[in-house]
């Protein structure tokens, strides 16, 4: 009996068609391996397995717009069911436009994106006149959770974290799947800070330059439920060696045994061959046998990353479970984010035709600069608090690791946390201690001056042209691969005039053949006339298609 691939399986599921019963072998299979190895969590909040739409983000579901016939096998699981990364380089949007130029507040709107490497892009090359405002719509509050959480760690100030240390403790959160003691304790310090923030002050921003009052109450339980699950594992969340092996081992099937042929074709036929050639043999054989990507420190990565656990919806004799676990990328990689471009002369070069440099380093050096033009713009603001800071830091015993400076003095303090816990609960008698458990939140992160981050509900994007809050308000409108099918011809209703359409192609999903991804690149086009944009100009690369808003 031919069962069907996983992603035929999610399709089906989506559906709600019992007809899929058969097809759910292979899921069922895998949801017995963990059973078998202790590592199955049923644990689910209310409505989190209902709103989670991880059974239908993927890539794929929206090659089928192009007619693409996947595999019957196991390919079409390499890129999972959660995007946790994007598969395109960071890019300056604002520069997407060219040669348009708008005046005063640039409203930009993020299509799953996956992560914010655009949003610090596109603000280390702001001009200090222009302001920014950038509104993010996911499709899940997991992603949506991990976005706040790198958002978090980009604003930390230089007196609470040196900079050496926030790059890596960043690209760590990005990419590894196991993580240092260190780095967990910073995801918890960081989980923390953002559940108070949401619990505390459901009216107001997270900080000046994050908001998340525009998301419904549920998804805002939902946030808090997460953070939680950060900060307080739960005694049977599964192991992320064995998530991470049982889905290699579901996607290369019998190729297993051979697998590090398999990364060595993937690297050097298919990734390398389409630009990607600073990426490392050893670098990426490590990461798709375990999930490491940057391994920068010769310290123990022996802690789940929490931020790339989800939870995937799957039907079993009738009832929905939540399979909890890894369900992200396992063939392309982090790399292309912030890896594979870079301006440094140095860190391109080669020798013997072998690149000196390797992703590891060009990511480490292009997230230090996107840093420092951060701190840049937030130090020019008036009234900066930089200069306190430093001087306030200056006298911290020998200026420890960032992290480690923060732990330190919050366990020095664990009586002041508990009290400040007690305030939070006191906060509807006392407004004074709630405004004073927002400052204590608000100076741990910089405030960039010009620049704001709102994040839209998750099912807001078909809803938008309903307000007239939105009408002709975008003036660029980014969109990646995964989310190419919820365009709608109601999009040019939002659109401001002369506004832009950056649309994510298909170049680095790997199982995808040269004549798929210009299939997917054709319905891309089709679907952006429908709604009213036309091709302005396609990326040299064939990474981005880049519309304009036809003129009525």
């Amino acid at each position: 009996m031919h069962f069907g691939s996983l992603y035929e399986t999610r399709c089906l599921i989506v559906e709600e068609t019992f007809k899929a019963l058969p097809t759910l072998k292979s899921a069922l299979m895998l949801m017995e391996y963990y059973h078998n190895t202790h590592t199955l969590n049923l644990i689910c909040p209310p409505g989190l397995v209902g709103c989670h739409q991880c059974t239908c983000n993927t890539a794929f579901r929206n090659l089928l717009l192009c007619e693409c016939r996947m595999c019957a096998g196991r390919t079409s699981e390499g890129l999972g069911c959660v995007t946790w990364w994007g598969f395109s380089p960071a890019r300056d949007l604002l520069n997407a436009a060219e040669p348009v130029r708008w005046e005063g507040e640039v409203n930009v709107l993020l299509i799953g994106s996956s992560d914010p490497r655009h949003i610090l892009k596109t603000i280390a090359d702001l001009k200090s006149k222009n302001t920014l405002h950038v509104w993010v719509i996911e499709n899940s509050m997991e992603v949506i959770a991990r976005q706040l959480l790198l958002l978090f760690l980009s604003l930390t100030p230089p007196g609470t974290m040196g900079l050496h240390e926030k790059v890596e403790v960043f690209l760590e959160v990005f990419g590894n799947s196991e993580i240092r003691c260190q780095t967990e304790e910073c995801i918890k310090l960081a989980a923390s800070h953002l559940t108070l923030s949401v619990t505390d002050s459901l009216d107001t921003h997270i900080h000046p330059c994050l908001d998340t009052s525009l998301l419904k109450f549920k998804e805002r339980d939902q946030l808090v439920w997460i953070f939680q699950q950060w900060l307080h594992p739960p005694s049977n969340s599964p192991s992320m060696n064995k998530a991470w092996d049982s889905r290699v081992r579901q996607y290369l099937g019998t190729r297993y045994d051979s697998r590090h042929g398999c990364y060595n074709w993937d690297l050097a036929m298919k990734l390398h061959q389409k630009g990607c050639g600073v990426i490392n043999k050893h670098q990426y054989d490590k990461w798709r046998d375990g999930g490491v990507a940057f391994e920068m420190r010769e310290g123990l990565y022996q802690k789940a990353n929490p931020s790339l656990l989800s939870s995937r919806a799957i039907f079993h004799r009738g009832d929905r479970m939540a399979l909890k676990g890894y369900w992200g990328d396992i063939v392309t990689g982090p790399y292309i984010c912030f890896g594979i471009e870079t301006d440094d002369k140095e860190l391109r070069k080669k020798q013997n035709g072998i690149h000196v440099k390797t992703a590891q380093d060009i990511s480490f050096a292009n997230i230090q600069g996107l840093f420092q033009s951060l701190t840049c713009r937030w130090s020019s603001r008036p009234g900066s608090p930089q200069e306190s800071d430093e001087s306030a830091s200056s006298k911290q015993s020998n200026q420890t690791s960032g992290c480690l400076s923060l732990l330190d003095s919050s366990a020095n303090s664990e009586t002041q946390e508990t009290d400040s816990h007690e305030d939070i609960r006191t906060a509807n008698e006392s407004p004074e201690s709630q405004s004073k458990s927002e400052k204590l939140l608000h100076q741990e992160l910089m405030n960039v001056s010009g620049v704001q981050v709102s994040f839209l509900p998750m099912d807001s994007l078909s809803k938008l042209s309903e307000k007239e809050k939105y009408s002709g308000f975008f003036h660029i409108i980014y969109c990646s691969a995964s989310m190419v099918a919820h365009l709608q011809p109601t999009l040019k209703q939002i659109a401001a005039p002369e506004a832009v359409l950056v649309v994510e192609l298909a170049k680095y999903l790997l199982d995808l053949s040269k004549e798929q991804e210009a299939g997917f690149a054709e319905r891309v086009t089709e679907i952006a006339k429908e709604a009213g944009f036309i091709l302005a100009q396609e990326d040299q690369n064939n990474v981005h298609a880049i519309f304009n808003l036809q003129k009525q």
